[in-house]
C-alpha cells in the first residue's frame, strides 16, 4: 500500500511538472521542461550522495577513526544481508542522522556528533538500522527525484511568473497564475507526504533489522526533545535536505499536518510500542534506562534488553 502511494504522488508529482511546462510555454514548453528535469534528474542520480555529504560538510570515518559506529552498522548490514555503506559523521550537536546514495550498493549513512554523544549504543543501533532501512527500501533515490522535480516545478511557476505565461492556452490568465503560485505549493506538500510515508515504512523495516524496536522508539524520543532546543545550522541552511534526516531538523514543524517532512514523532514511536507488543517484547522496558554492554542482535529473545 506505501508503494502504491509513493507511486500515485511521484506521478501527481510529474503530471504538475507537465502542467507548470504547457501553461508557461505550451506543448514546446512542457517538452522543453521535461527535458530539462529529466537531466536534473541523470544527474542528481549519479552525484545525489556526494552533493549531500558536501552541503553538510560529512567527514568520511572508518574502523580507525570510528571502530564503535562502524562496526555497528557493519553488524546491521549482517543482519539486513545488504552491502555495507560508506559511513560518515557530520559535526552537529543536534542528535540525527541521514542516509543518501542511489542505491545499497552506492549508498551512505550519516549520523551526527549529538547522535553518538547524547544516545546509547542501543538507541544508535535503532537509528542506523532505520537508516539502513531507508537504503534497502531505495528511499534515498525516491527523495532525490521528488526534490528533483519539485525544485524544477518551483524554478518554472518563477520563471513564468517573471517573464509571462502562454497566451494562448485554454486557462486564461488568472488560470495561469493561479498554476503558478499553486503548482510549487503542491509539489511541496506531495514531496513531504512521500517523505512521511516513507519514514514509517523504515521505521518498521528498521525494527526489524535490529530486532528490537524500542531501541528506535526510545532514541525517537530523545531526539524529539533534542531537536527542539538544539539547531542544526547545516540543515537551516540547505533545508532542502531536511526530509532525509530521522528527524526533522529544522526549526518549527512539529506537527502531523501536510506541511510537515516528518509524521509526528509520538505517532511513530506508538507505531513502534505496538509493534514490540506484537513480538512479545515487555512495553514497560521502553522507560528503563537502556544496558550499555557490547551489542548482540543475533538473538532477539536475549538481546541488550533481555
Amino acid at each position: 500500500m506505501n508503494y502504491m502511494r509513493t507511486a500515485i504522488l511521484l506521478a501527481v508529482l510529474t503530471a504538475l511538472f507537465m502542467g507548470v511546462g504547457f501553461v508557461i510555454g505550451g506543448q514546446a514548453g512542457m517538452i522543453i521542461a521535461f527535458i530539462v528535469a529529466l537531466a536534473m534528474n541523470v544527474f542528481s542520480y549519479w552525484n545525489s550522495d556526494k552533493m549531500v555529504l558536501r552541503m553538510h560538510n560529512a567527514q568520511l570515518v572508518d574502523r580507525n577513526s570510528a571502530p564503535e559506529y562502524v562496526d555497528l552498522v557493519s553488524q546491521l548490514c549482517e543482519n539486513a544481508n545488504m552491502p555495507m555503506p560508506a559511513c560518515y559523521i557530520m559535526h552537529s550537536d543536534q542528535p540525527n542522522a541521514f542516509a543518501t546514495g542511489r542505491d545499497p550498493d552506492n549508498a551512505a549513512v550519516c549520523a551526527t556528533t549529538g547522535l553518538l554523544d547524547i544516545l546509547s549504543k542501543e538507541e544508535v543501533a535503532g537509528v542506523m538500522a532505520h537508516e539502513l532501512a531507508h537504503i534497502q527500501n531505495r528511499d534515498t533515490l525516491i527523495m532525490t527525484i521528488t526534490a528533483t522535480i519539485a525544485g524544477a516545478i518551483s524554478m518554472l511557476a518563477n520563471f513564468g511568473l517573471f517573464f509571462g505565461g502562454n497566451r494562448n492556452n485554454s486557462m486564461g490568465w488568472i488560470g495561469t497564475l493561479a498554476m503558478v503560485f499553486l503548482a510549487p505549493m503542491a509539489a511541496g506538500i506531495v514531496q513531504m507526504a512521500i517523505s512521511r510515508t516513507r519514514e514509517y515504512q523504515a521505521d518498521k523495516l528498521g525494527a526489524e533489522i535490529c530486532n528490537r524496536p524500542l531501541w528506535l522508539a526510545s532514541a525517537l524520543k530523545k531526539i524529539a526533545g533534542a531537536t527542539v532546543q538544539i539547531p542544526n545550522m547545516s540543515a537551516e541552511h540547505n533545508p532542502a535536505t531536511a526530509h532525509m534526516f530521522i528527524m526533522n531538523p529544522l526549526s518549527g514543524e512539529r506537527m502531523d499536518n501536510l506541511f510537515s517532512t516528518h509524521p509526528n514523532p509520538d505517532n511513530r514511536i506508538q507505531r513502534l510500542i505496538d509493534l514490540a507488543g506484537e513480538w512479545g517484547q515487555v512495553e514497560e522496558e521502553f522507560s528503563k534506562p537502556l544496558h550499555e554492554g557490547p551489542w548482540n542482535f543475533e538473538d532477539s529473545d536475549r538481546g541488550p534488553w533481555g
